[in-house]
């Protein structure tokens, strides 16, 4: 049986009628401008944080890259904010653009500086985003070995046979993919056979209180076994105490991510110099 949207009675206004659908409509209709009066207006930047590798937390592996808005009043605004809302628009498209211009930018004036950034898998092809990618490539022979792209489970189920064909062209050029946010339940097993990423971002939602959570515990040794199995390098993604840290170091996991170690920031070390850092 079929379930329409109830009509608003004569003189009753939509957000009468149906007031959980118009909230979220008015909620999406501002995020949308929000965006993008930031875009028109350039109020798009970067913030960086460490992912260090568990055997010994003091050296970084590499950074990820993390998209951040500012508004009128200069808050900084996180990707979580409004990703959801702009990740299937041409906003959605725009914004990977702005990522990995910025990215490239930094792995240029950063020669030792290893870099991952998030894409949509709807970018594939897109062509602007192409562009920006082989021009940067172009630009410098050595970026390509220093660029990680990071695609979440959820996106790169909306196009598997895209994804599979497009990681193997690029990572002949040197680049390596990050399945971010596994194990939110969105990746066939058949895939991920298929796919050959090199590193394999664990949920956060398995990492947070690991210490003290058996459940936690026998579910991301599962998901490191099957890292193991593809050869894939582990990282663990909302580290926020010793102890989870501790016990995801003695359980083989490769590298750490989280507040424990540092927040993102929008002012890195190679550019902090007197500069007051500024958590993002």
């Amino acid at each position: 049986m079929m379930h329409n949207t109830p009509r608003p009675l004569r003189g009753q206004a939509p957000e009468e009628a149906n007031p959980l659908g118009y909230a979220v409509a008015a909620r999406d209709k501002s995020v949308m401008k929000m965006v993008e009066t930031a875009l028109r207006s350039k109020q798009v930047l970067l913030a960086y944080q460490p992912i260090v590798q568990a055997q010994n937390t003091g050296k970084v592996a590499f950074y990820e890259a993390l998209l951040r808005l500012t508004d009128e009043t200069g808050r900084i605004i996180p990707a979580k904010d409004f990703i959801t809302e702009i990740e299937a628009t041409e906003l959605g498209r725009i914004m990977d653009c702005i990522a990995l211009e910025k990215s490239l930018r930094t792995l240029a004036r950063q020669p030792q500086l290893r870099l991952s950034v998030n894409m949509s898998a709807r970018s594939i092809g897109y062509p602007r985003w192409m562009r920006t990618l082989r021009q940067g490539l172009q630009r410098n022979a050595n970026i390509g070995e220093r660029l990680i792209l990071e695609i979440t489970e959820s996106s790169a189920m909306t196009v598997p046979e895209l994804v599979i064909s497009f990681m193997s062209e690029l990572q002949s050029k040197g680049i390596s993919f990050a399945l971010d946010d596994f194990g939110a339940g969105f990746t066939s097993f058949r895939y991920l056979r298929d796919f050959y990423f090199d590193i394999l971002k664990i949920d956060g939602q398995f990492i947070r209180g690991i210490s003290e959570n058996h459940d936690n515990q026998v579910l991301t040794s599962a998901l490191q076994a099957i890292a193991q199995q593809f050869d894939m390098l582990t990282v663990a993604e909302f580290v926020e105490t010793r102890e989870d840290a501790d016990f995801l170091s003695k359980m083989g996991i490769d590298c750490l991510q989280g507040y424990y170690f540092a927040p993102p920031t929008i002012r890195p070390v190679w550019d902090r110099g007197d500069q007051t850092e500024r958590r993002a």
